[in-house]
């Protein structure tokens, strides 16, 4: 942290004791503790995951353990949700998702690609990591145009992510891909409705699924791109190959 941000944190603090909120520290850093402790206590199960000062002036950008972005006053004592925007020579920039894209990145990073059910293309020019659901109808349109992704340089990992949740049929449909003996095989009978031997091993299905959660997937298919933005919904293999820049 450069002496400036210092400077500029203590000052701010140091207003904020003479307007009478005695609550807040005057060490450089201790704000932000003590906004992650104000809200804890304020709103049972929230955890804090990161604390920092945001680009609009006067407000605190939180992270929170389910992926939502909270901003607030110096002092923790006015919320904001919903996303901050701003207005730039190129048009309206969406700060919040700028921030949630590189949050996402750093997580799907940390977590790894070990234990994807992967179709790679044989000409890698882009890794597209989707969340998907076996049942869900628009993943099996997307799974259908998976060889023309790879056509296209795109590799195709797949995230577990059953909207059902933990002990359904759906999410135990997934298990048995992912435990069979060629789990892309399995994918592609799965995703055209046909019927999957059922089976069980160490997988990891649930790590995947409580992983969509942390970085904010709420439907299927929802596809993180490799700088952490996602696209949620179906999208069709060119329109995708274009956003990608590859067509």
């Amino acid at each position: 942290m450069s002496a400036r941000m210092k400077l500029k944190r203590v000052v701010l603090a140091a207003g904020l004791l003479a307007s009478g909120l005695t609550a807040v520290p005057v060490l450089a850093g201790e704000v932000e503790d003590a906004i992650a402790e104000r809200l804890t206590s304020a709103v049972p199960g929230l955890k804090v995951q990161s604390v920092r000062e945001s680009e609009a002036e006067g407000l605190y950008e939180v992270q929170s353990n389910n992926g939502d972005t909270i901003y607030t006053t110096a002092d923790g004592q006015y919320l904001l949700t919903g996303d901050l925007l701003k207005i730039t020579e190129n048009g309206i920039a969406n700060v919040t998702e700028e921030a949630r894209a590189s949050q996402r990145e750093q997580t799907m990073a940390a977590f790894g690609d070990e234990g994807v059910i992967r179709f790679p293309a044989e000409n890698e020019k882009a890794v597209i990591n989707v969340f998907t659901d076996i049942d869900c109808p628009y993943c099996r349109k997307l799974h259908d145009e998976v060889p023309q992704l790879n056509a296209y340089g795109i590799t195709v990992n797949y995230y577990a992510f059953p909207r059902s949740g933990p002990g359904t049929p759906s999410f135990q449909k997934y298990v048995s891909v992912w435990c069979s003996e060629d789990p892309q095989a399995a994918m592609d009978d799965a995703k055209a409705g046909r019927s999957v031997a059922q089976a069980s091993c160490d997988n990891p299905v649930l790590e995947q699924y409580q992983l969509g959660g942390q970085v904010g997937v709420t439907g299927t298919p929802a596809i993180v791109l490799e700088d952490g933005n996602m696209v949620r919904g179906y999208v069709p293999a060119n329109n995708l190959a274009q956003g990608l820049g590859l067509l």
